[in-house]
């Protein structure tokens, strides 16, 4: 453990900076992760409130980013498990847009599926390929084990999977 005098606090300016630069890749995650953007502003505001009400409580200043976004991650959860087990979908922003009535489709397509995982399975997801991070990025920012993470992907990915290929049998019976 630190001795008490190598622990390093951030400035109430340093934690304003971090906070404003941290907004952009905040609002994408949490877009991603709530799949709609008005609720991820909304997250982004409660997580910046939250994170400013607790800077006192930020000991290690050596990461700083990865203490904002596991505010951000334990806000947009909370988020997941209001919405409960509601099946509305908001429109996926961004990251297939202008493409083609068939990217589109898919795009429509993942995000249904999607709805269907739980909470946790859809913050492992989105902090993966929503914002492109390896396992341990994942464990220090949600503050599971690795192995617990590595678990999670996999089950969240075969019920993406499952999720994915009833959609597909709907559609096709739909036809």
């Amino acid at each position: 453990m630190l001795a008490e005098a190598t622990l390093v606090a951030m400035s109430d300016d340093d934690i304003a900076e971090l906070l404003v630069s941290q907004a952009p890749e905040a609002h994408r995650l949490a877009t991603w992760i709530l799949r709609d953007p008005v609720a991820a502003e909304d997250a982004v505001q409660e997580a910046a409130v939250s994170a400013w009400d607790a800077r006192k409580k930020l000991r290690h200043a050596d990461n700083p980013t990865a203490w904002f976004t596991r505010i951000l991650v334990n806000v947009c959860r909370d988020e997941l498990r209001r919405r409960g087990r509601r099946r509305t979908l908001p429109e996926l922003p961004g990251s297939i847009s202008g493409g083609t009535a068939d990217r589109l489709a898919v795009r429509d397509e993942i995000g249904r599926a999607i709805a269907h995982l739980s909470a946790d399975e859809q913050l492992v997801i989105g902090l993966r390929y929503g914002r492109d991070l390896t396992v341990p990025q994942i464990a220090a920012h949600t503050g599971l084990a690795e192995g617990t993470v590595k678990s999670r992907l996999h089950h969240s990915l075969e019920h993406l999977r499952s999720a994915l290929a009833a959609e597909r049998r709907a559609e096709e019976s739909r036809r």
